[in-house]
């Protein structure tokens, strides 16, 4: 084994897992213990009369989300992947995303993973680098599209604020920030995969051309070669192989938000076969909201938005709840499902994928 592949089974450590653990804990446990307004007794009565028809059903629609990553992976690679080796390649991308920042997230260890599982690297970073302009192109999109439709009430009525270099920013101007920054990025990396990869090195050369930018050099070097193999690994596929990837990047995170949307009903015991106007209303904006936080939650410096996320599902979904409380102890379920699973399955798979691919 060399030293970079050791570097890589070092970044996916299973006790990297602990810190995002304490942390997003840490935070949701405070924010229960800071609260004085909250009601235990009613959050013991909301847990007793949870619709278990809701929290089934969240767990269906995750189990199709995992499928459909796997779909995607599968599509990607020509179905050079078979299923066994896409799930690996999914939990294990899945873990080294929840172990590391939202903004930097685990592609580079995502490269190492399905190279280590017969594809080419040139074809593995194509695939990753494409995998993230997909998954941003849809947050910017769809994040401006709820924000049409739902312009008065996306954002919770509440006053929310923090100070960052001298300006008060609510959540709209943090939204409008992270998603600026994500709509910039997805642009320079589209246009240097599909557009001018060689244009896009020699701008990266230039940038480190200076006398305060030069200790970049050999980074931006590698990263605009690196470019250049992903481009031309994309070159020549089909239209169904995009609309296949379209499609099943639209899937992936839908299911995501619409497994929240499952968990929510099941405390609010939200009954299926009664909905009434409101109820369908509150659906469509339950679900736009995610879309907006999770713009905001990409921003996180901490691992996998640990403490980020639960603060802020506090602040965009407790209108919806009769208690401060109840939101926070959803918040604590939807990690569970979306978060600590993963860390669970990755750590559990990981020896087992090291001792199949060394």
């Amino acid at each position: 084994m060399d030293t970079q592949e050791q570097k890589m089974l070092k970044n996916l450590s299973p006790t990297k897992m602990f810190l995002p653990i304490l942390v997003g804990l840490s935070v949701l446990f405070y924010m229960i213990w800071s609260d004085d307004s909250i009601n235990l007794d009613l959050i013991i009565e909301s847990l007793g009369n949870m619709n278990l028809f809701w929290v089934f059903l969240s767990f269906v629609v995750l189990f199709g989300r995992d499928i459909g990553y796997m779909y995607r992976i599968r599509t990607l690679t020509n179905n050079k992947l078979d299923w066994n080796a896409s799930f690996f390649v999914i939990m294990l991308w899945e873990f080294a995303s929840a172990i590391t920042p939202s903004v930097v997230g685990g592609t580079s260890v995502a490269v190492f993973i399905m190279n280590r599982e017969k594809i080419p690297f040139g074809k593995s970073l194509s695939f990753v680098m494409l995998t993230a302009i997909l998954d941003n192109m849809f947050f910017v999109v769809a994040s401006l599209l709820v924000i049409a439709l739902f312009p008065g009430s996306i954002f919770p009525s509440n006053d929310y604020s923090t100070d960052l270099l001298g300006f008060t920013l609510g959540l709209p101007q943090i939204f409008a920030v992270s998603v600026s920054l994500i709509a910039f990025y997805t642009a320079f990396m589209a246009w240097g995969l599909f557009i001018g990869p060689k244009s896009f090195k020699k701008f990266l050369w230039y940038l480190t051309s200076f006398s305060f930018t030069k200790r970049w050099r050999r980074m931006a070097v590698k990263s605009g070669n690196e470019m250049v193999v992903a481009s031309k690994e994309l070159k020549g596929h089909t239209s169904s192989y995009w609309v296949k990837v379209i499609l099943s990047t639209v899937f992936i995170w839908s299911a995501r938000y619409a497994m929240l949307n499952c968990l929510i009903n099941a405390f609010l015991q939200i009954d299926i076969f009664n909905l009434t106007t409101q109820d369908i209303l509150d659906q469509f904006l339950i679900f736009g909201r995610q879309i907006i936080m999770w713009i905001v939650m990409l921003i996180s410096p901490t691992p996998g938005s640990a403490g980020t996320a639960e603060y802020f599902f506090g602040e965009f979904f407790r209108e919806f709840f009769k208690d401060g409380g109840i939101v926070l102890v959803v918040a604590l379920f939807w990690r569970l499902f979306t978060y600590y699973t993963y860390l669970l399955i990755g750590a559990i798979v990981l020896p087992r994928w090291i001792q199949k691919r060394f």
